[in-house]
């Protein structure tokens, strides 16, 4: 019997690919011209790994062998994953390896944006002291805030519990409001979106990009936020209209934001990249040594499990 042959979109962590190797052929798709080759070889394959890489309607129709695509991320909608799931394809994602090093990050820009930690490396980088005896000069906690998840799953559980060591209180919306008993033992509550956008001093971010939440957060939404709230997402930049987030930040209305995650990934807006009040980071997330090496391992266990034992895990189009 062949063995099962797999390709893989991107490079993930070699060290976390040793269980995939030794039990499948596996080879990668060339980094340059990569969908054209796809287009031309993805027959020749079982199952397709990839980093993010877009898989569309077009390359699952040239996969005709393909019964399984693993991505190497929590979030799924760069794969056409309906029209996999038309032509029989399991589409998995690795959502365990992502979580404490997203909620990890997400308080990191809520800190390093409230706190002006940025803004003020760069002035002393420019040989300005900011005189933190003015008004001008000071800054903003977490301590007695209030913070406002949008998207309560498990990352945004995850923050909550980090932002509550710092004295914050949580509250959350998201579709289906939790039990009051997960509420109680959580120390958070639901409120309907508007009220918490009026309640909020840091509003973060924790959804997936759908069509009832791409370009959600447009002007309407940001004009519900308390004046002077603070704005975070590191879920998906699809859910953000990125010309009303900055005539926000310009009026003041919005008092700063941190952001990982754009409306045309790999790209942020010069208009956001001029704002002092801004931190950027570029899509990182999960860019830590342990949480890649997870997801590397994670997504290959999704192949292993169900091409060695049929079982299908973490699948999202089921």
């Amino acid at each position: 019997m062949s063995k099962v042959k797999i390709v893989i979109l991107g490079r993930p962590l070699e060290e976390g690919l040793q269980d995939l190797k030794e039990r499948f052929d596996v080879d990668y798709a060339p980094l340059e011209d990569t969908r054209e080759w796809l287009l031309e070889h993805l027959a020749s394959y079982d199952g397709l790994y990839t980093t993010q890489l877009p898989v569309d309607e077009a390359l699952i129709d040239a996969g005709s062998h393909l019964k399984m695509i693993s991505t190497h991320s929590v979030g799924f909608d760069h794969i056409a994953i309906d029209h996999a799931k038309k032509k029989g394809i399991v589409v998995s994602n690795a959502p365990q390896s992502v979580l404490m090093p997203t909620a990890e990050l997400a308080v990191s820009l809520m800190l390093d944006t409230m706190r002006r930690v940025s803004y003020f490396d760069r002035q002393l980088r420019q040989n300005n002291w900011v005189d933190t005896s003015l008004k001008s000069g000071l800054s903003h906690g977490l301590n007695g805030k209030t913070v406002g998840i949008f998207g309560f799953g498990r990352i945004g559980q995850r923050v909550a519990r980090m932002v509550q060591a710092f004295g914050a209180k949580v509250i959350y919306y998201k579709r289906t409001p939790l039990s009051a008993e997960q509420e109680k033992a959580l120390g958070v509550t639901y409120h309907e979106l508007d009220d918490l956008l009026a309640q909020s001093d840091v509003v973060s971010l924790h959804a997936p990009a759908t069509e009832e939440t791409e370009g959600l957060f447009d002007a309407a939404i940001f004009s519900k936020m308390k004046k002077g709230a603070f704005f975070i997402n590191t879920a998906r930049g699809a859910l953000v209209d990125e010309k009303a987030l900055v005539a926000a930040l310009k009026s003041g209305h919005i008092a700063g934001a941190g952001l990982d995650v754009y409306q045309v990934e790999g790209k942020a807006q010069e208009n956001l990249i001029v704002l002092d009040q801004v931190v950027m980071t570029p899509h990182s997330g999960t860019a830590t040594w342990h949480a890649r090496l997870a997801l590397a391992q994670e997504a290959a266990q999704n192949m292993i499990a169900y091409f060695e034992e049929g079982k299908v895990i973490n699948q999202v189009n089921g």
